[in-house]
């Protein structure tokens, strides 16, 4: 494994812990230890769990961690790979690909008319999360990661981080919440 490879993988296993640790796992599950995936990479296991409700907590788990790992990737509009920069948009679509396999392509707007609406109170991470930025409807999109807060590629300060959904700017311009995993 590359020196990168095993600072994500690392990183990621953090994440995890300090996601069950804070108990924001998605639907008010706990997690079972990380354990290495197939690619060398840890991912949350299901313990072998074959119902959906742990499939979905898999997905939402594996969409936040990879999420996370993005945090401090450069700012680009229209971006869509880490590589280059990203978007709102182009980061969630790359995360929700990449993690899970799952195709959510377009901008916020469109991401908007995709998935069920969720109440702020029922937000589970992995959920998106919409504002409205530019006084345009759904014009920012973010990935819900539990504690009220979410990850997101803002255009200011140029780099993937996260912020509160209930304090600051974005507290005033949040618009709803949606799933994609029921």
């Amino acid at each position: 494994m590359s020196a990168s490879r095993h600072s994500l993988a690392a990183l990621l296993a953090g994440s995890t812990l300090a996601l069950n640790a804070c108990g924001v796992l998605p639907y008010g599950k706990q997690a079972p230890a990380p354990v290495a995936s197939s690619s060398g990479g840890a991912r949350v296991g299901a313990g072998g769990a074959a119902n959906s409700a742990a499939a979905i907590n898999d997905k939402a788990n594996d969409v936040v961690l990879f999420a996370l790992g993005l945090i401090e990737t450069g700012y680009l509009f229209g971006g869509k790979n880490p590589g280059a920069g990203l978007d709102c948009s182009g980061m969630v679509s790359y995360v929700y690909q990449k993690s899970v396999d799952m195709r959510l392509a377009g901008s916020a707007a469109d991401l908007a008319r995709q998935g069920r609406p969720v109440e702020v109170a029922q937000l589970r991470p992995g959920d998106l999360v919409f504002f409205n930025t530019r006084n345009q409807s759904h014009s920012h999109v973010g990935i819900y990661i539990g504690d009220d807060r979410f990850v997101h590629a803002p255009s200011s300060r140029g780099k993937v981080r996260t912020e509160s959904l209930k304090n600051g700017w974005f507290a005033a311009r949040f618009e709803e919440g949606r799933t994609y995993f029921d």
